[in-house]
């Protein structure tokens, strides 16, 4: 069986093929058919030949094993990689809104073929089933980098609908529509860029919803021999979940009975929640100790 990285390169690979050869596509017949819309949708597919790479090398670096300077691993490489995709994407995306910006005072807007709105409808189509593919993948591995790349896909085939709107529109009689959807491609392209950026910088400061460990808690709670969750704290290392548990148990439990509560607790957020690494601590509930 592939393990988790061979999988997540695969959907990698997937989008790099699918936007090398739209984005040549795309460019080739904008700059036959005149189509400042189509042109923007390309030059957005050439960012993402570059976020993609970024993610696949991120992938890469992830498989590394941990060594003396990092303990944990080398998952957030994940994080980073999908940072980097942002930043690429918020840059094409302004470069696109100053592109169409300039040309609509500097110069006569004309329709463009419609050859470049049959272009742009086949490359949505074919973005929408790469997105298919990779959020079924993402969800599959819970891979973040995966996520953001299949998010990029949803995003080009609805950027690639608007140019197709914005061309069609250009033939009856106003050509400015077509500019005009270069620029809402330009904004969901910066949109994007900063969603991404955000659920990335989130999981990278140790953030975590709030919901899924209150729902730790309570389950943890339920395990025999616990009396109390002091304390339960979670972050994420690339796609893998790190649990950090405090229980209080009966101070009068010897130190086996009190490990194989901690076993219970592990066995159980690995199996239920397919967390395997999560660290308990024990500690003796004094509130409860005889006098």
């Amino acid at each position: 069986m592939e393990n988790y990285y061979e999988q997540a390169q695969k959907g990698a690979w997937v989008s790099i093929v699918s936007y090398i050869t739209l984005s040549i596509c795309k460019l080739v017949i904008a700059f036959i058919t005149s189509s400042f819309a189509l042109k923007a949708d390309g030059l957005n597919n050439v960012t993402d030949i570059v976020a993609s790479i970024a993610v696949l090398v991120g992938l890469k670096i992830s498989q590394k094993p941990r060594d003396h300077d990092h303990p944990y691993g080398h998952s957030r490489a994940e994080h980073i990689a999908s940072l980097i995709a942002s930043f690429i994407m918020m840059v094409i995306g302004l470069q696109v809104l100053a592109d169409a910006g300039q040309s609509i005072f500097l110069k006569e807007v004309e329709a463009p073929n419609l050859l470049a709105a049959w272009v742009g409808l086949a490359a949505a189509v074919i973005m929408f089933f790469v997105y298919r593919y990779n959020i079924m993948l993402a969800n599959k591995l819970n891979s973040q980098s995966l996520r953001a790349v299949a998010k990029d896909n949803l995003s080009d085939a609805l950027v690639s609908i608007g140019a197709v709107i914005g061309i069609v529109g250009s033939q009856f009689g106003l050509p400015w529509i077509d500019l005009v959807a270069a620029i809402i491609v330009g904004l969901i392209i910066c949109k994007t860029a900063v969603e991404i950026f955000k659920e990335v910088t989130h999981s990278l400061t140790d953030g975590f919803d709030q919901e899924q460990l209150l729902h730790y808690k309570e389950v943890i709670s339920e395990v025999h021999g616990v009396n109390e969750v002091h304390d339960v704290k979670a972050r994420m290392l690339g796609n893998h979940v790190v649990l950090d548990v405090t229980v209080k148990v009966d101070p009068y439990l010897d130190v086996i009975n009190s490990h194989q509560i901690a076993d219970k607790i592990e066995h159980m957020m690995s199996d239920e929640y397919q967390i395997k690494d999560t660290l308990v601590h024990i500690e003796p509930d004094v509130s409860r100790k005889l006098t």
